[in-house]
């Protein structure tokens, strides 16, 4: 947007979304992190995301290495402009090899510490059905020694020490931001012009607020950086699903009119009408 100023001058506004993926996934991340027992705070950000602690090598290190180096660098440049400071980003970038490997996170997807339910699915096929069932993919946060040995330093769905804490599911909960973020979505999604007409918009948007409650930290930052798309996927499939079943119930109306011989709905008569149209050609 160029909004043109006395004397000539223009002056460049750059546009704002209401939501972005970086503010999500940082809600998404600290309410993951109620749930979780860290040896001390520092752990609880991890550097990288692995399959397996094996996974632990060279490579590995060297791309943890370059994004703290990036993360810090963004924190560092977002404190200054909020402190009013006119600066660029390069000022703030940091050579990743001066970065200690001792100070790394490795979050490690695993269910290693989480108790088994091997009757909760009469025929299990995935890992994760022979397990309680959990509000997000389970992890554990690892640090590595100076002779690269790896060594637990968090769990999620974990109350206590690492060793002498306990499984837990329900000692956490979603942060107010987030949660508002997931009415905010349901309340402009709603709103659209292709939904905002249904007399049952409200029940939609109510139902589409459940399901985000439910899947909200499912969310698997491990295959995507983008929790907007998945949530507004969500929200489609929820909004579908209600149109679905209303239309269901609708003709269920109109089929008990015509057979009382009763008009049926205005909507059922325009689409015979059309139909009609169509099959004599005029």
């Amino acid at each position: 947007m160029v909004i043109l100023l006395c004397h000539g001058e223009t002056m460049t506004l750059r546009k704002k979304n209401y939501l972005n993926n970086k503010d999500l996934l940082k809600e998404i991340h600290k309410s993951k992190n109620t749930y979780c027992s860290y040896v001390s705070e520092e752990d609880s950000q991890y550097d990288i995301i692995l399959l397996s602690v094996e996974k632990i090598n060279r490579n590995t290190i060297s791309q943890a290495r370059k994004n703290r180096a990036d993360r810090i660098a963004k924190q560092n440049y977002e404190l200054a402009i909020l402190n009013g400071e006119s600066v660029k980003l390069d000022q703030f970038l940091i050579d990743y090899k001066t970065i200690e490997k001792t100070d790394l996170v490795f979050r490690i997807n695993t269910y290693d510490h989480i108790l088994e339910d091997g009757g909760r699915k009469k025929n299990p096929k995935n890992v994760q059905d022979h397990y309680v069932k959990l509000n997000f993919p389970p992890f554990q946060h690892y640090r590595i020694d100076s002779n690269d040995q790896p060594y637990c330093v968090g769990k999620s769905h974990w109350v206590g020490g690492m060793e002498n804490g306990h499984f837990s599911l329900d000692h956490g909960q979603m942060t107010n931001k987030l949660a508002r973020m997931f009415m905010m979505m349901c309340e402009r999604y709603g709103n659209k012009w292709n939904w905002r007409g249904y007399t049952y918009n409200d029940e939609m948007k109510s139902q589409a607020l459940l399901q985000l409650a439910q899947v909200g930290l499912q969310f698997d930052e491990s295959k995507s950086q983008n929790p907007f798309a998945y949530y507004t996927a969500t929200i489609t499939n929820s909004f579908t699903r209600i149109l679905n079943t209303e239309k269901k119930n609708q003709n269920i109306r109109d089929d008990m009119l015509e057979m009382n011989g009763y008009n049926s709905s205005f909507g059922r008569q325009m689409d015979a009408h059309m139909q009609w149209k169509e099959d004599t050609g005029s």
